[in-house]
C-alpha cells in the first residue's frame, strides 16, 4: 500500500447509493472528502484536493477521464481510481457493503509494477487464402493498403483478371507457423497461372514444398484453421466464407494491421529452474500440456516461450511447480499484496466471511456491471478482484484467500470459456482438497461458469460459507513464485482451524515426497543429478541419499532416471515433513582407499564388484590375483598403481582362432576334392 496516506473522495452518484463513511475510516487512512456530484457540480473539491498535493485516490472509474483531464495542470498528482459503484453501492445489499468500500478503495491504492511489453511489427506483406472469387475480391479492396498476394487452394473456375494488381497463385498450406509480422509457411500443390487464360485460370505445373514468408494472414479457405488457438493468434484472421459479415470484419481488421505494435509480455521465464528433461528423459510437462497456442516448446533441458505467441492465458505459470514460468500481470507477489490489502482492510472494517470473487476485465467486470445495473448487485460479503485471465491463478492466491481470513473462493469464467479450464479446474480441485482437509469447511473454491448475472447471483447466494480462521496470516508476500507458494502454504497450515500434518493429493499436483526402495539402491546419485530443484541431494562426506520435501515439485525425473527403479512418487502436502530438516533416505558406510584412506563409493558396492571380478575376469585371477588390490583404491591411487606396475591390458590369454566363412569353405571344399583313403 501506498506509503503516504491518499486523500480520499468519495461520491454517492447523486445520492443513488449510500456511503459508509465510517466503515471507510476504520479501513482507510487519511483525510476523506464526500460528495454527490464529485464529476460535476462539486468538481472543485477535486480541484482543492490536487492543489494541497497529497496522493489521490478517487472512488470512482466512470469519470476517470475527466479527473484526468482536470488534473493536466498538476504534472505531480498521483491519481487512483476504485469502483465501489457497481462492485457493492448499486446492489441490494448496499447497506451494509461499507467494508467491502473500504477494502476496495484499498485494495486499488496497492502499487502494481509496470508492465513489459513486446514489440511486434507488420509491413503490411498480407496472404489472402481461399478458393474463390471472394479471396480476389477480398484482395482487391485491400490492395490499396495492403502487399496483397492470393493463394487458392483447389480452386475451381475463377474468371482472370483483366489486370493483375496482385498475384494469383494456386496451393495448398501444409503448415505454417509464427505471428504477426514473421509468418512462414510451407505449401504443396504450388503453381502460377498461365498468362494466356482465357474464360478461367489455368495452372502451371504444380510442385510441393514451396515456402513463402509474410506478414499476416487472411484465411478465407472455410478449411481446418491452420493454428491451434487460432483466434488467439496474433497477425491471423479467419472467417468463415458463408458468414458474410465475419467476413467483412475480417477484412477491416486486415487493413488495420499495418505498423508497429505492442503486447503484454505475459510469462516471465526462467530458463535454470524449468524441469522439464535431463539427460534426455522428459520429466515435467504441464505446461507444454496445457499451452493452447503452442507458445510453448521443448528446448533441451527447458522448454522455449514464444513471448511473440503467448495469448496470456496463464495456464503455465498457474500449473509450473518451480516458478521457472511466472505471470507478469501482474506478478505472483504483487497479486497477493493487493489481496492482502483487500482481505485485511475488508476485516479491519468490520466487514465478515469474506468470499474473493477473481473475475477478468472483459467477461468479469460487463456481467458485474450488468448485474449492478439490472439486478441485485453483488452480495455485500463478496469482493471481486479483477486479474488479467483467471487461468493465471495458481494455488498459492486460492491458499492465500483462507491464509489471510477468507471464507471462501469464486472463480468467474465464461459459459464457454475462451481458454482451456483444464489447469484451472485441477489447481481449484488441489486448493479446496487442501483447505477442507485443515478444516475450512469443504467445496469453497468453485469454478461459476456463467454469462447470466442473475445466474451469477444465484450462485453466489448459494456458495457455503466456510469457517475463517481465527489468526489469520499478516505475511508480506515477496520474492519468486516459488517462494511466495511455499510461504503461503506454511502460513495458511498455522492459520488453520484443524491443522493435520499431511494431506494426501491426486497425482500431477506440485507438492509430494519420494519412496525409496532401500534394499535396492545403490546409492549411485543419479537422482540427485537429476532432481532440478535439489530436493534429493548427497552428501560430500558421507555415502548418503537425502530428500527435502518442500523442494519436490513431483517432476518424475528422478524416478525415470533411477537405473535400479527403486524410487516412487507420493503426491501429498506434509506440512511436518517440510517443517524437519533434510531426511536421509539411505546411508551406507563407506569404502577407505587402502593407499590413502579416502573414502570412496559404499562398502557394499565395492564389495559387489570386487565378488564378480574376482571369480570371472582373468585380470583378477591366478598370476594376477594381487591386482585385484586396484578396485580398492580410489581414482587417482589406481591410476598411480597400474602406472607403476607396467601392467599390459591386452595380454590376455590367447584365444583359439576364429574361422571366418572362407576358412570354412576352404576346409570344406579341400576335403571333398581328397581321394578315397588318403
Amino acid at each position: 500500500m501506498a506509503t503516504v496516506a491518499s486523500h480520499l473522495l468519495i461520491c454517492s452518484c447523486e445520492k443513488t447509493m449510500p456511503l459508509d463513511v465510517p466503515a471507510i475510516n476504520r479501513g482507510c487512512a487519511g483525510k476523506i472528502t464526500q460528495a454527490n456530484q464529485l464529476c460535476g457540480l462539486e468538481l472543485d473539491r477535486f480541484k482543492q484536493a490536487l492543489a494541497d498535493g497529497a496522493p489521490i485516490t478517487v472512488a470512482c472509474t466512470q469519470e476517470a477521464p475527466l479527473f484526468r483531464e482536470v488534473a493536466e495542470d498538476f504534472p505531480q498528482a498521483q491519481l487512483t481510481f476504485a469502483n465501489i459503484r457497481e462492485a457493492g453501492g448499486w446492489s441490494n445489499d448496499a447497506a451494509a457493503a461499507g467494508p467491502k468500500a473500504a477494502a476496495l478503495i484499498a485494495a486499488a491504492q496497492e502499487d502494481m509494477p509496470p508492465i513489459s511489453l513486446v514489440t511486434l511489427e507488420s509491413n503490411g506483406v498480407a496472404l489472402i487464402y481461399g478458393s474463390d472469387e471472394l479471396a480476389i475480391d477480398a484482395a482487391q479492396r485491400l490492395a490499396d493498403r495492403l502487399d496483397i498476394t492470393v493463394l487458392l487452394s483447389k480452386p475451381g473456375d475463377v474468371m482472370p483478371r483483366r489486370s493483375n494488381e496482385f498475384p494469383v497463385l494456386k496451393g495448398t498450406i501444409r503448415n505454417a507457423r509464427g505471428h504477426l509480422g514473421a509468418f512462414e509457411l510451407a505449401i504443396d500443390d504450388y503453381a502460377l497461372p498461365q498468362p494466356s487464360s482465357r474464360a478461367k485460370l489455368v495452372f502451371g505445373a504444380a510442385r510441393n514444398g514451396a515456402t513463402s514468408t509474410c506478414d499476416l494472414i487472411l484465411d478465407l479457405s472455410g478449411g481446418t484453421p491452420l493454428f491451434p488457438a487460432h483466434e488467439l493468434r496474433p497477425g491471423y484472421l479467419r472467417a468463415d466464407p458463408r458468414d458474410r459479415a465475419a467476413v467483412e470484419r475480417a477484412i477491416s481488421d486486415a487493413g488495420n494491421l499495418v505498423g508497429t505494435f505492442d503486447k503484454p509480455r505475459f510469462i516471465q521465464f526462467e530458463e535454470a529452474l524449468c524441469a522439464h528433461s535431463r539427460s534426455g528423459i522428459t520429466g515435467c510437462t504441464r505446461c507444454l500440456d496445457l499451452c493452447p497456442t503452442g507458445a510453448i516448446t521443448p528446448n533441451g533441458k527447458a522448454v522455449a516461450i514464444d513471448a511473440n505467441v503467448c495469448a496470456g492465458c496463464g495456464a503455465c505459470a498457474s500449473v509450473c511447480p518451480t516458478g521457472a514460468a511466472s505471470y507478469a500481470l501482474p506478478s505472483a507477489d504483487a497479486l497477493m499484496r493487493r489481496l492482502r490489502t483487500l482481505l485485511q482492510t475488508y476485516r479491519k472494517a468490520g466487514g465478515s466471511n469474506a468470499i474473493v470473487l477473481f473475475h477478468d476485465g472483459e467477461h468479469g467486470d460487463a456481467l458485474i456491471d450488468a448485474l449492478a445495473r439490472f439486478g441485485a448487485g453483488l452480495p455485500a460479503h463478496v469482493l471481486p478482484l479483477r486479474v488479467n485471465e483467471v487461468t493465471q491463478l495458481g494455488p498459492e492466491s486460492i491458499a492465500a484467500v483462507f491464509a489471510y481470513g477468507g471464507n471462501g473462493v469464486a472463480i468467474l469464467t465464461r459459459g464457454k470459456p475462451k481458454h482451456d479450464i483444464a489447469g484451472l479446474r485441477r489447481t481449484a480441485g488441489t486448493s479446496d482438497t487442501v483447505v477442507a482437509a485443515l478444516g475450512f469447511g469443504a467445496g469453497l473454491v468453485r469454478i461459476l461458469e456463467t454469462d447470466d448475472p442473475d445466474q451469477l447471483r444465484a450462485m453466489l447466494d448459494a456458495a457455503p460459507g466456510g469457517v475463517a480462521t481465527p489468526k489469520p496470516a499478516g505475511f508480506v508476500p515477496r520474492g519468486a513464485k516459488r517462494s511466495v507458494l511455499e510461504t503461503t502454504f506454511r502460513e495458511l497450515h498455522l492459520a488453520a482451524p484443524a491443522p493435520v500434518d499431511s494431506v494426501p493429493l491426486a497425482p500431477g499436483a506440485p507438492f509430494g515426497g519420494v519412496n525409496l526402495n532401500v534394499e535396492g539402491c545403490t546409492l549411485c546419485h543419479a537422482c540427485v543429478t537429476a532432481c532440478p530443484t535439489g530436493a534429493l541431494s548427497d552428501n560430500p562426506d558421507r555415502a548418503m541419499l537425502r530428500f527435502t520435501e518442500s523442494l519436490c515439485v513431483q517432476c518424475g525425473l528422478c524416478e525415470a532416471t533411477c537405473p535400479e527403479k527403486v524410487i516412487t512418487l507420493e503426491p501429498r502436502l506434509d506440512f511436518a515433513a517440510w517443517n524437519a530438516p533434510l531426511r536421509v533416505l539411505k546411508e551406507e558406510e563407506p569404502f577407505n582407499c587402502i593407499a590413502c584412506g579416502k573414502p570412496f563409493g559404499t562398502k557394499s558396492s565395492i564389495e559387489r564388484v570386487l565378488a564378480k571380478l574376482g571369480e570371472k575376469h582373468w585380470m583378477f585371477q591366478g598370476a594376477n590375483a594381487k591386482r585385484i588390490d586396484v578396485i580398492k583404491m580410489c581414482a587417482d591411487c589406481r591410476v598411480e598403481a597400474v602406472v607403476n606396475e607396467g601392467f599390459d591390458p591386452h595380454g590376455a590369454p590367447q584365444r583359439p582362432p576364429v574361422m571366418s566363412t572362407e576358412d570354412y569353405l576352404r576346409a570344406r571344399d579341400g576335403k571333398k576334392g581328397d581321394p578315397v583313403g588318403s
